[in-house]
């Protein structure tokens, strides 16, 4: 536990290193596929996504989470854990092809069927890679796990924009999801060297199971809050209209997502660790957060004020109708940015049913949004959505605080001075744009307008707000860590997290 701070930074370095490489290279290959593919190919798998997505949930069951929670884990519950996912995994995945005739039924679309036959394959590929990038994850081993993803990445991505020039259409889409699944699960396998064993019913699971079921359960709400507006948009206006909403969605969270997942996943790994070491639970997750915000904030307010030469730039001409789709979505995704990171807190600190009652009040309440926008087709569920996930911003992070280690107050120091920097490098942009709008590049108006926001957001944060104290302190202790890791290395001291792990190298 000594050197777990220096884990947890140089993670959390590394992850974004390599979040901000996957999102360069999702970036990429969603600006060729949008000018490969038509929005009725992306409305199709969007379609499938909408039911299938359902069931990858299950596929990890929440076990994944169960592993890097707990404090000590064995091989044999680990071994056991990974038997009940492949069985999921098999499961879903007939499941998956005895929906397909309703699937299409439902939308009245033919093409679906197949679609939705193929797409099961990747519950099973994917539940056979959960335990060992469990494992990795609680070793805290995020450069290999990073290398990993960004490996399968660019294959998949490789593969789908080679399928797409050959003409195979939304196929070109599904098979760039189970491409990366496929060279994920082997490299976790190799990257591990962790061989289960036989599942024993004395492993003493039940523990895991619950937390599990829980976690998922909770997932299963959150993704059907989350998405039903896609089933909606798909059944009453259409692939089409479907497929604009979705290339907006995804191109306005993508920026986000992937901030949330680069630290998401160390955070929770290495708050897990010291759960019940109250103090640097708080100091640990309210560092976390601040520099999550820090970083969320003015991506969200660049992409608000520049939403129509990214669209232009990332998507082409003939995805200009994302444009209104985008802009009425930012307010959701500032929501998000701010109230995804409490979730750190709530599992980590063994509050998954908290979490889980959470999700059923958001559930109702985005799901009647959605309805309410309905008959104004994708750019009213677009405003509805939004308007609900304002409303309920501010009950949501009363309820996570409510009786943990951080109070609201807490929470307010940690996120003030980045809303203000960001309220004022807004301010700027909105001027900025009307002084570039002559020009005719909108290549040139992102990056002239991204570094006028970066400058005056930095400006306010570190220097006129005095927060450069903090993240150059933040950067000296990421030097000392990556010195003591040399260190380490150099001592023949290979970093370990807990005793669990010589039991599986033992074996």
């Amino acid at each position: 536990m000594d050197n777990l701070k220096g884990m947890i930074i140089r993670g959390g370095v590394v992850r974004l290193g390599g979040q901000a490489a996957n999102f360069a290279l999702r970036l990429s290959v969603m600006a060729a596929l949008a000018r490969l593919l038509d929005p009725q190919d992306f409305g199709l798998v969007a379609m499938t996504t909408a039911v299938s997505g359902v069931f990858q949930l299950f596929a990890a069951a929440g076990l994944s989470s169960a592993t890097v929670q707990q404090e000590t884990v064995t091989n044999e519950q680990m071994s056991t854990l990974f038997w009940v996912n492949l069985a999921i995994g098999m499961m879903l995945a007939l499941l998956c092809a005895a929906t397909a005739p309703a699937l299409v039924a439902f939308y009245h679309e033919p093409r679906l069927f197949w679609l939705t036959v193929v797409a099961g394959l990747g519950f099973f590929l994917s539940a056979v890679a959960v335990q060992h990038s469990a494992l990795l994850q609680r070793q805290l081993r995020y450069t290999t796990l990073t290398i990993i993803e960004v490996l399968s990445q660019m294959v998949s991505f490789a593969a789908g924009v080679a399928m797409a020039f050959g003409g195979l259409a939304y196929w070109a889409i599904l098979g760039m999801t189970l491409i990366s699944t496929v060279v994920y699960t082997v490299c976790v396998w190799v990257a591990t060297g962790w061989i289960p064993g036989p599942p024993r019913r004395t492993a003493g699971v039940r523990g895991m199971l619950s937390f599990g079921g829980i976690v998922t359960l909770n997932s299963l709400v959150v993704y059907i809050a989350y998405n039903f507006e896609k089933l909606l948009l798909g059944r009453y206006w259409g692939a089409d209209a479907l497929g604009i909403y979705e290339r907006g969605y995804r191109l306005v969270n993508l920026p986000t997502a992937e901030l949330n997942a680069a630290i998401g996943g160390v955070a929770f790994s290495g708050l897990s660790r010291i759960q019940n070491d109250l103090p640097r639970l708080k100091s640990y997750f309210l560092k976390g957060y601040t520099i999550v915000l820090s970083m969320t904030l003015p991506i969200t307010v660049f992409c608000a004020v520049f939403v129509d030469d990214i669209v232009e730039v990332v998507l082409g001409p003939k995805w200009r109708d994302t444009v209104v789709i985008f802009r009425m979505l930012t307010p959701t995704i500032l929501v998000f940015g701010i109230i995804n990171p409490l979730a750190w807190l709530l599992y980590s600190a063994g509050l998954q049913v908290r979490s889980l009652k959470i999700a059923l009040v958001i559930a109702p309440l985005v799901i009647v949004a959605y309805l309410i926008g309905l008959p104004y087709g994708p750019t009213g569920v677009a405003f509805a959505y939004s308007a609900a996930m304002i409303l309920w911003l501010i009950p949501h992070v009363l309820w996570c605080l409510h009786g943990t280690v951080i109070s609201l107050r807490d929470l307010l120091f940690a996120a003030g001075r980045p809303l203000i920097a960001s309220a004022a490098a807004a301010a700027v942009a909105l001027g900025l744009q009307v002084f570039l709008g002559g020009l005719e590049s909108h290549l040139l108006r992102l990056l002239l307008g991204g570094c006028v926001i970066a400058a005056i957001y930095l400006w306010m944060l570190l220097f006129l707000m005095g927060q450069k104290t903090v993240y150059f302190g933040l950067f000296k202790e990421l030097q000392g860590a990556l010195s003591m890791k040399t260190h380490e290395k150099a001592s023949g001291l290979g970093s370990r997290l807990d005793d669990g792990h010589r039991i599986w190298r033992a074996r």
